[in-house]
């Protein structure tokens, strides 16, 4: 990319592609484009392939997607997949006809097998039965990294995807009911200090582990890819270090300064048991992220407060 390249960023209001806004323009790229969901509604195959063919974008951030926590991708799961596979093939065929030069896809760490070894290497993929309770999201992403490999293969295209593991950071969503699991943990605690509670309910078992990315280093990450990658195959994004629920719960905590009791509601679903990136790929091009984990909870905490009030 030139910083002159002009560039689309799809999705640049949520939590991903505003990261890649703030990416692009900390490192000199200024000839950026947006369209709100409501100036180009991206499920709209006739709308986005006018604004394609009329902005005619060099480079493509495929942020876009409808995403959730475990409760929204099982209560929601038709949606999920049906408003993600609308997306996907509007944006991949839109940049095609539109001559993009380059496209990057972001999928999910959820594509792999719900009992894949660990850590997750980028050729488990499709070896085996994905996790249930969000079987609609991975399969919608499946589709879309598929599709970016077949346009590759039929039309020469150089339509790239990257897997992050659980994100989070600013502009994260907080709505209990749609939130995944680290800013809804945020919130409890954010509330129950407030109102001295003596009890935060937090679901499953507290058991499995899971590795978590701050958004704004993914974001580094796309731009790097963007500029240092060119396979069609995909390649993972994460730290290469996880932590249980219950220790990310007992973090957050702490650095929240709750004191109420933990409980946690074994009857709601723990989903997947472990879910760690093998990240050598993108650690053998140069990439490794920079923030850590409590700096993270810290500054999204900080985040949080200014957004809805201390």
């Amino acid at each position: 990319m030139e910083k002159n390249s002009k560039i689309y960023v799809a999705g640049h209001t949520g939590l991903v592609g505003s990261a890649i806004v703030r990416e692009l323009k900390k490192q000199g790229y200024e000839n950026l484009i947006f369209r709100t969901s409501k100036e180009l509604d991206l499920r709209s195959q006739s709308d986005t392939l006018d604004f394609f063919k009329k902005e005619q974008p060099e480079y493509v951030f495929l942020a876009a997607a409808k995403v959730g926590g475990i409760g929204a991708n099982d209560k929601y799961s038709a949606d999920f997949i049906r408003d993600n596979l609308e997306i996907e093939d509007n944006v991949i065929d839109g940049s095609h006809q539109g001559g993009a030069k380059k496209l990057l896809f972001l999928g999910s760490s959820c594509i792999y097998p719900k009992l894949a070894p660990q850590p997750l290497k980028e050729e488990y993929l499709l070896t085996g039965p994905l996790e249930e309770t969000n079987k609609a999201y991975a399969v919608a992403k499946i589709a879309g990294i598929t599709m970016c490999q077949m346009y590759d293969k039929q039309y020469g295209t150089n339509f790239i995807s990257a897997m992050p593991t659980n994100l989070y950071g600013p502009g994260d969503n907080f709505d209990l009911e749609t939130s995944h699991v680290l800013p809804a943990m945020i919130r409890k605690f954010h509330e129950a200090k407030e109102s001295g509670a003596k009890e935060v309910t937090l679901w499953g078992t507290g058991n499995p582990k899971r590795e978590f990315l701050h958004v704004d280093d993914l974001a580094s990450a796309c731009v790097f890819l963007m500029e240092k990658y060119d396979s069609p195959e995909i390649i993972n994004v994460g730290t290469g270090e996880d932590v249980s629920i219950m220790e990310l719960a007992d973090k957050v905590k702490k650095i929240i300064g709750c004191s109420g009791k933990i409980v946690w509601d074994s009857d709601k679903p723990d989903g997947t048991p472990r879910k760690l990136l093998d990240t050598s790929k993108i650690n053998a091009l140069g990439w490794r992220p920079l923030i850590s984990m409590d700096e993270g909870i810290k500054s999204t905490y900080e985040w949080f407060l200014d957004k809805y009030g201390k």
